[in-house]
């Protein structure tokens, strides 16, 4: 009997670990980022760069959230101290994302224009 009941004290202790580990993870995960700028308030380069990421970035990204699509969620990525991948995120690391790729993701064949715009949309995320 004693036997069983070490067994079970070890499974409810095991249980009562992984749940607390979930909710920290939950909480951590809960961090309050600031709001994108409203489309109304857009300048001409940041509507020029949503209508690029709509074109190249919205089957992979999701522009107003960072849960994930097939990468990473956008939001509040210019204003976050790294990036998912641990970089931080300066203009030049996202040139070099968008236009070379990083692992999953594929080059993205812009313009400086077009280069231009999606960044000032991203800086409006």
């Amino acid at each position: 009997m004693r036997t069983r009941s070490l067994t079970a004290s070890l499974g409810l202790w095991t249980f009562a670990i992984g749940l607390a580990g979930a909710l920290a993870g939950a909480l951590a995960g809960c961090r309050s980022l600031p709001p994108s700028k409203p489309e109304s308030q857009w300048t001409i380069e940041e509507a020029r760069g949503a209508e690029v990421y709509r074109q190249k970035c919205a089957n992979c990204h999701y522009p107003t959230t960072t849960r994930g699509l097939h990468g990473p969620g956008l939001q509040a990525l210019t204003k976050l101290k790294a990036m998912p991948s641990g970089a931080p995120p300066t203009d030049e690391r996202l040139t070099q994302v968008i236009l070379h790729g990083r692992q999953m993701m594929p080059a993205t064949q812009l313009t400086s224009e077009q280069l231009d715009d999606l960044l000032a949309y991203l800086h409006s995320l």
